[in-house]
């Protein structure tokens, strides 16, 4: 849970601007994106399987043996 404290002499826009930056920090949008609509655990595997597969690609394009 993110939270923020007013310091003395802080307006409400930076405060605002100081929680929201905590929030992309924390990743606290991501996760809301990620629970937005059920996946079977299936689909879950075979996203993660693809994913790890384009991450293996990149490194090999960056990184020739």
């Amino acid at each position: 849970m993110v939270f923020v404290k007013l310091r003395e002499g802080e307006s409400i826009e930076e405060a605002l601007r100081r929680f929201k930056r905590e929030c992309e920090r924390n990743g606290v949008l991501r996760e809301i994106k990620r629970r937005e609509f059920y996946l079977p655990p299936s689909v879950r595997r075979k996203l993660k399987a693809q994913e790890a597969r384009r991450r293996m690609r990149r490194m090999r394009r960056r990184r020739p043996i």
